[in-house]
């Protein structure tokens, strides 16, 4: 397989029978347009993941820019950030393919990303290279007359479509009929709901009605903390795999963390569960990081023996348990970049950040635990075509795609943000 940065490079070489290796899909060769007019998150890791009936719908890309060739692209997204100098940041997540993050002027996580749209306050126009609910999340924290902008509509996130504000409002209606309201003898409340960063806006609003928080996969230890000083449980969503290996690490016992099925009364669980539950897992999770396997690791250890093995805490929990070291993926960026020695390092997260550490590190030999190359579905979404025609499109006076949060969903939104941001970890030996 090809060892450059690109994983669309990768992709079209293995297409054109030139580089060995396979992909998840032939229609990774196509650009993301042909998949606009369908429902379906398009071709990648979460090919098979159904997508709710309200999903957005991408309108068709101009044929100037479906037509172009990537030099010509590159040239024109070039022209245009020039134009636009100050007026305009574009924010590129980890995930996004090269082609695009080579032009960002931040590369992050989605948290990351959220937050450097603050040090650009005079900036008119924040494009988010990357997933829906990021975009909404620099809606939430830019100022009101900022236009956030995300490239592609159809860039969702199967995940965080995974629990929707009406099954959650179902499931927090059940457990408080179950429980009650009312605190215990220390003024802990029955439940606290703790949504991940990886989730709509919509979710981050309940939570800052009810109590709740925010986590990344950073700080969610020090969030679990948080919500167990204030509650007896919590509810945690959308992804099981980040609050079981959480909470475990922990020492949180697996049968003391049910999961709750939207689509079955009581989540699927009988009240004594539910009833000694410490925390409840959203029956969600990352297509991404579901694939990586125990078996890939083993393969790994096999063939490079010393390998390091560092896997993101959204994979299952055999996947964490069998790998060296599990971690955010600016954990994993910080890891390689501070290895001394030369290292073999096998990662288990998204490709397109793997590739890209790859080649900015070439003294350690990396490579993605997975041996298919199957980029996040949604992030691929994202193509210079699009940022070339939402820059011009700026250049022209227009704004087009602009994400916003409305008010009455924005400020518990912010709320729960901001409980997050003063979540502090506990100080060793008090």
């Amino acid at each position: 397989m090809t060892t450059t940065a690109s994983v669309d490079t990768t992709i079209q070489l293995i297409d054109a029978g030139r580089a060995t290796g396979s992909t998840c899909s032939p229609d990774l060769a196509s650009g993301p347009w042909a998949f606009d007019a369908s429902p379906g998150y398009g071709p990648g890791a979460s090919l098979a993941d159904p997508p709710p009936a309200v999903a957005p719908r991408q309108g068709e890309l101009p044929r100037e820019y479906r037509e172009a060739d990537p030099a010509d692209l590159d040239a024109r997204v070039r022209a245009a950030k020039a134009t636009l100098g100050d007026r305009v940041v574009i924010l590129g997540h980890f995930y996004q393919r090269e082609e695009v993050v080579t032009h960002a002027d931040f590369v992050g996580d989605s948290f990351q990303l959220a937050n450097a749209s603050l040090t650009r306050p005079d900036a008119e126009a924040i494009v988010f290279c990357g997933v829906h609910f990021m975009a909404e999340t620099a809606d939430l924290l830019s100022g009101p007359e900022q236009a956030v902008i995300l490239p592609n509509l159809a860039a969702g996130c199967s995940m965080a479509d995974m629990a929707d504000i009406d099954q959650v409002e179902e499931c927090w209606e059940q457990l408080t009929e179950l429980y009650g309201t009312e605190p215990d003898e220390n003024g802990r409340v029955p439940v606290i709901p703790v949504t991940y960063m990886n989730s709509s806006a919509a979710l981050k609003g309940f939570c800052g009605r009810n109590g709740g928080i925010v986590c990344t996969s950073s700080n969610a230890a020090t969030v679990l903390e948080w919500a167990f000083e204030r509650g007896q449980r919590v509810l945690f969503f959308p992804d099981q795999h980040l609050g079981r290996n959480t909470a475990k690490a922990m020492g949180v016992p697996l049968e003391a963390m049910p999961m709750w099925n939207p689509n079955k009364p009581l989540g699927g669980n009988d009240e004594r569960a539910l009833g000694d539950a410490q925390v409840i897992l959203w029956h969600g999770f990352c297509s991404v990081h579901r694939r990586f396997t125990v078996g890939q690791i083993e393969q790994a250890r096999a063939e490079h023996p010393g390998v390091r093995v560092i896997v993101h805490p959204e994979c299952p929990m055999p996947v964490v348990d069998a790998a060296d070291e599990s971690g955010s993926t600016d954990y994993i960026r910080k890891a390689i970049d501070a290895a001394t020695e030369p290292t073999t390092f096998a990662i288990g997260t998204e490709v397109n950040l793997v590739q890209r550490l790859a080649a900015q590190y070439p003294q350690h030999t990396i490579f993605c635990l997975d041996p298919v190359v199957c980029p996040c579905s949604t992030m691929y979404r994202i193509h210079p075509g699009y940022l070339a025609w939402v820059l011009e499109s700026l250049v022209a006076g227009e704004v087009p795609n602009r994400i916003t949060v409305p008010a009455d969903v924005a400020d518990p939104a912010r709320l729960a943000l901001e409980r997050m941001l003063a979540a502090k970890p506990p100080v060793a030996g008090a």
